[in-house]
């Protein structure tokens, strides 16, 4: 469909859409929450999911319905803790790193919302962040970025929060890293029903046959940091890219 294209954009979209109604309403740390793993990566559902998208319509997430003509348990499951229901945080960062061995670590850290907490650790000089945000502090209620959650990702003690950042990248469009890294960015997540878009990198055309199928567009600045590494299947050879909205590079040691 052409990457970035208005095509390439609505299907993604549409993923994303139903993917975060499940999210909402299925996900939260395994240990404490009874997450339907298997029915969520059949096959089966993935293609009813995938019948219900209209290539040349927006849906509307509020009208969305999950396909229980494949799974009725997964309708059990949302009835016990269905939330009703943003945009991604402007401060995380990531970074890459893989040794001659080919081990890999891949960090994201954030405050998530400005300054954190706004707490700063008494002699150490560092911000405190605010991750408790990404738990449901009130299930079927947005938090500070519109996101709605049920009751699985609720706060507990021990608990960890859910988080949909994926340190993964090059697959389609044959981008190599550094086109991957700097392509524009746009996110959809059921619930705020709109898309947000980085400002720059996205044509007139495409911005325009979107909202003529019923998208709704939100314009943001650029966000996040990708520092990201590719390691060549054939060859070994490590390929790294900076993402060109910030000031990082890559480098070898």
């Amino acid at each position: 469909m052409g990457n970035r294209s208005a095509d390439s954009i609505h299907w993604t979209v549409e993923a994303f859409r139903r993917a975060y109604m499940d999210r909402a309403e299925f996900l939260g740390d395994p240990d404490f929450a009874k997450i339907p793993v298997a029915q969520l990566l059949d096959k089966k559902y993935a293609d009813a999911w995938r019948e219900s998208i209209n290539g040349n319509r927006a849906s509307v997430s509020a009208q969305l319905k999950r396909p229980s003509n494949v799974f009725n348990e997964l309708d059990r499951v949302s009835a016990l803790g269905a939330a009703l229901g943003g945009h991604d945080s402007d401060n995380t960062t990531h970074y890459s790193v893989i040794d001659k061995e080919g081990n890999a670590v891949a960090v994201t850290t954030t405050l998530n919302d400005l300054f954190g907490s706004r707490v700063t650790a008494e002699g150490l000089g560092f911000l405190l962040n605010d991750e408790m945000d990404d738990f449901s502090s009130k299930p079927g209620a947005p938090n500070a970025y519109g996101l709605v959650q049920g009751e699985a990702n609720a706060v507990g003690g021990n608990k960890r929060p859910l988080s949909s950042m994926t340190p993964t990248g090059v697959i389609d469009y044959g981008l190599h890293i550094q086109e991957a890294v700097n392509a524009p960015r746009f996110h959809h997540q059921w619930l705020p029903d709109e898309i947000r878009m980085e400002r720059t990198g996205f044509s007139a055309d495409t911005i325009r046959l979107l909202e003529q199928r019923g998208h709704k567009v939100v314009f943001s600045e650029a966000w996040s940091d990708g520092e990201c590494i590719m390691v060549d299947p054939k060859t070994g050879e490590r390929l790294g890219a900076s993402d060109a909205r910030n000031e990082g590079k890559a480098v070898g040691y």
